[in-house]
């Protein structure tokens, strides 16, 4: 957590007096049902792409604590979720990891980009394990769920990407720093509107993202540009300005370069915001979603990767 100083700590003592005299306030809505919430994702990628996934899970209480035992309850089962191309609809299949082999368990872990062991819940999931439809650029994909009486339906798009001009390291700037380099790409962007996001690997762990990792072209469309891309900071790293953003020589390092469409890059857009635009002053957010009829994204992207040694010196 950022250190905000004693101002804030002042104002913060003298909000909670005031609060002290007042009727703690209830959203109206806090008592209500609560929605499906869809994650669900489908890429393009030279290297690998991949079949439709979904997690599909109810929202909670926004003042609720839950334990990991208790989030195992959210996540929905035997729902019937299609995904269509336009040509071919596949019906998504419901996978649960608590019923994986250690093996099993690596591939999906491998196919996810993220440590499924770790997490503490029984991850559940619904796939295409026959691989009918792979992601596509250019390819529009629909989305329906149908879950407890519910019915969710989403749209959404793979763009055509352009490949990165380069991708490199330089001497960070400031102070001379000899075992740190920052990681910087040039990038020719197409005339169209272009939405973009990056993820990041270290040694060959989790793919990362950065605490802003999406952004768009509306200050630079059809121009060609040189910028720097953040390390994002590792699970338990505290946070250090000098070291900041940037990579241990001697490492090896995989960037993950996405294009999105408008809608999913609307959703990580206002949810990076939310997030960061936390404490007890902070304005309301309403996260952007393509879904309908429910929460959350459905979100095409197409991804290049690209694998670089951080120089020695």
């Amino acid at each position: 957590m950022p250190n905000f100083g004693i101002q804030f700590l002042l104002l913060a003592l003298f909000a909670l007096v005031l609060s002290a005299c007042q009727e703690e306030f209830l959203p109206a809505q806090v008592e209500a049902p609560h929605p499906l919430v869809v994650e669900g994702y489908i890429e393009a990628s030279e290297e690998l792409s991949s079949p439709p996934y979904v997690f599909l899970t109810r929202s909670f209480p926004f003042f609720n604590e839950v334990s990991g035992e208790e989030f195992d309850d959210f996540f929905v089962h035997d729902a019937d979720i299609r995904v269509s191309n336009g040509e071919v609809e596949v019906r998504l299949v419901e996978l649960c990891f608590d019923d994986l082999t250690e093996e099993q368990l690596d591939l999906a872990e491998n196919f996810l980009g993220r440590e499924l062991d770790s997490l503490g819940i029984n991850l559940c999931v619904y796939l295409d394990p026959t691989f009918t439809i792979l992601g596509e650029e250019g390819q529009t994909y629909d989305l329906v769920v149908e879950a407890e009486g519910e019915r969710l339906t989403a749209t959404t798009s793979i763009p055509r990407q352009v490949s990165l001009d380069s991708v490199f390291f330089v001497e960070p700037p400031g102070e001379p720093r000899d075992t740190l380099a920052q990681l910087r790409v040039i990038l020719d962007d197409p005339p169209e509107d272009n939405f973009y996001r990056y993820f990041v690997s270290v040694d060959g762990g989790e793919f990362m993202r950065d605490d802003f990792s999406v952004f768009n072209d509306r200050l630079f469309a059809d121009e060609r540009l040189e910028f720097p891309l953040n390390r994002p900071l590792e699970s338990g790293e505290n946070f250090d300005l000098s070291t900041f953003g940037l990579f241990r020589r001697g490492t090896d390092m995989t960037l993950k370069f996405v294009f999105l469409d408008e809608a999913h890059h609307q959703f990580w857009e206002t949810l990076e915001f939310a997030s960061a635009n936390q404490g007890p002053f902070s304005s309301y957010t309403r996260i952007a979603s393509n879904v309908e009829g429910g929460l959350g994204i459905w979100g095409g992207l197409a991804a290049t990767y690209y694998d670089r040694a951080v120089p020695e010196e």
